[in-house]
């Protein structure tokens, strides 16, 4: 990418890779980790910033700001191949189309990038729907399962000589999960078809599995990463007997291989409020949060405290101190001094950063967090 960065990367007396272990792991640093989650696509449109500078991806941005370099590798986790997604007709200001889940959607004919379609129905809704389904794109034989190491090879330096943290993707027990059957899809079928569901997180955990095991034995990783987002601002969507009788037996099996492979930090994004989850997450190898909602759950600062040198968390600095401007961005800032300062906790925006945020409040909090978790 030929971009020119706006700043300068923060001072350093130890690499990206020697900080972020020894941060998520409460050892000493020489300044905290920088990095932050992204943007909405709306402000890649309608920040000057942006714009002016060509940026068109979080990719990109990163290197605008000169963020520390942090990545991570994974394999086909959950469908392979994906269903084909269409355009099926247009009905005023909507498009509606069937995504890469097999979902019949409306999304916005124009703008609402970064909105949530409204789903209208899934392609699963019964065992026999599964069945069909499962032959189709679950197949563990298909060769687009098959990872090209030497080609990763070619792009991630030697693990001797490699200068940043690298992950291994974990992949999405039970989020993609509900991606597939729909929010009240997957309510409903936990009650109305349990082996069915079952059967669709134990086939996804053994994707995962074929995924980590072409992977770990080429690549030294510093940590694993997982995706759910089964939480709203009132918990999880699913019940906590589900979450510990389905859901963590595959988290344990997959930790094992982590294990295995001298892998201890495990994050999972998972937004909302999952305080109910966490003792869960706990129990399977999860110990880090990310990239932590603030206002549908609580200050990161509450959890760090309860759960003292278990938890990690990556994020939470709320979203919406950045939109009010300096003086609610500093307010905010100075409430994670001493969690930053302790270790166990990387600070950055709790979501991607939506476009109300004013670029010039932007590089103040940029400014801010640099003066106040990097180098003097």
């Amino acid at each position: 990418m030929n971009i020119t960065p706006i700043r300068k990367p923060w001072k350093s007396a130890m690499t990206g890779r020697e900080r972020f272990n020894n941060q998520m792991h409460y050892k000493a640093v020489d300044r905290s980790f920088n990095m932050e989650f992204g943007y909405w696509d709306e402000n890649f449109t309608q920040w000057d910033l942006f714009v002016n500078n060509g940026i068109k991806t979080n990719e990109e941005a990163d290197i605008l700001f000169a963020f520390d370099r942090i990545d991570v590798l994974g394999g086909a986790n959950f469908m392979s191949p994906p269903i084909q997604s269409r355009e099926l007709e247009i009905k005023g200001d909507k498009r509606v189309i069937i995504n890469e889940d097999g979902l019949l959607a409306e999304v916005p004919l124009e703008g609402g990038g970064s909105s949530i379609p409204h789903y209208l129905k899934s392609s699963i809704t019964t065992p026999e729907d599964w069945k069909k389904v499962k032959e189709e794109h679950f197949n563990l034989k298909h060769p687009s399962r098959i990872i090209d190491i030497e080609a990763i090879r070619k792009k991630i330096p030697a693990d001797n000589t490699r200068d940043f943290p690298l992950g291994i993707s974990c992949g999405s027990m039970i989020g993609k999960v509900r991606d597939m059957l729909t929010f009240e899809g997957l309510a409903y079928a936990t009650y109305d078809y349990p082996e069915m569901v079952e059967d669709i997180v134990e086939t996804t955990c053994q994707c995962t599995e074929y995924a980590m095991d072409q992977l770990l034995p080429h690549f030294k990783f510093d940590y694993a990463s997982g995706w759910e987002d089964i939480c709203f601002n009132h918990g999880p969507i699913v019940s906590l007997d589900f979450f510990r009788d389905v859901v963590v037996p595959r988290y344990k099996r997959l930790n094992k291989k982590l294990k295995a492979h001298g892998i201890d930090i495990w994050y999972t994004d998972c937004d909302g409020d999952v305080r109910p989850l966490i003792p869960y997450f706990l129990e399977s190898g999860i110990n880090c949060l990310f990239p932590y909602e603030v206002n549908s759950c609580t200050h990161p600062g509450e959890l760090l405290d309860q759960y003292d040198g278990e938890l990690r968390i990556m994020g939470g600095v709320d979203k919406m101190r950045l939109g009010e401007g300096p003086e609610a961005i500093k307010a905010y800032l100075k409430t994670l001094e001493k969690y930053v300062a302790k270790g166990g906790y990387i600070p950055f925006c709790d979501h991607r950063c939506p476009p109300n945020v004013k670029t010039a409040d932007y590089l103040y909090y940029l400014d801010l967090k640099e003066k106040m978790f990097g180098m003097e």
